[in-house]
């Protein structure tokens, strides 16, 4: 087998990336610390063609060198905005009509095996810190919780590997 070129892939530049059709899933970092975290969703967020990132209370903005270093160039095609704290996201997505889910272990979670988006539905998902998770104020204030399925001895995944595996069920399922 041959590996194939960036000619074999068909990819597409920045300005082209703009008119893609993207899904419509917006991923919302509350608090993620690390900035190689946020570059490893902005490039995950690129490659599902989610249709923004919100980048919550300290969760660093682009420019940043550590940012770029993991997102490759991602953090200038995907669209971004800031907000002071994500229950203000959550709200305004709310209002802007999504279902806005936390990605986050609590009673009475999907499976996100099961879950299967609405046809024509716009979705967030909320994606915590790495420590401390979805702050519960912003739990409270979705529309329901999306859990992992995890059977080892660690309490949760990485961040940026949840935010993949999360990008990914939603793009198999509306893309």
């Amino acid at each position: 087998m041959k590996k194939k070129t960036m000619l074999d892939l068909h990819r597409v530049n920045v300005q082209q990336y703009a008119s893609v059709a993207k899904i419509p899933l917006t991923v919302v970092l509350d608090d993620v610390r690390s900035e190689m975290n946020v570059g490893s969703i902005f490039r995950t967020a690129d490659a599902f063609v989610v249709e923004r990132v919100c980048l919550c209370g300290i969760t660093s903005v682009p420019p940043r060198p550590e940012i770029h270093k993991t997102a490759l160039g991602a953090e200038d095609s995907v669209t971004w905005t800031h907000h002071a704290t994500a229950l203000d996201a959550v709200r305004e997505l709310h209002e802007q009509g999504y279902i806005v889910c936390a990605v986050e272990q609590v009673h009475g979670s999907v499976d996100l095996t099961t879950f299967v988006p609405q046809p024509g539905a716009r979705y967030a998902v909320v994606l915590g810190n790495e420590v401390r998770g979805v702050a519960q104020d912003v739990v409270d204030a979705c529309d329901c919780c999306l859990e992992l399925p995890q059977r080892g001895t660690k309490h949760s995944l990485n961040v940026a590997n949840t935010a993949a595996i999360v990008m990914w069920h939603f793009f198999t399922a509306m893309g």
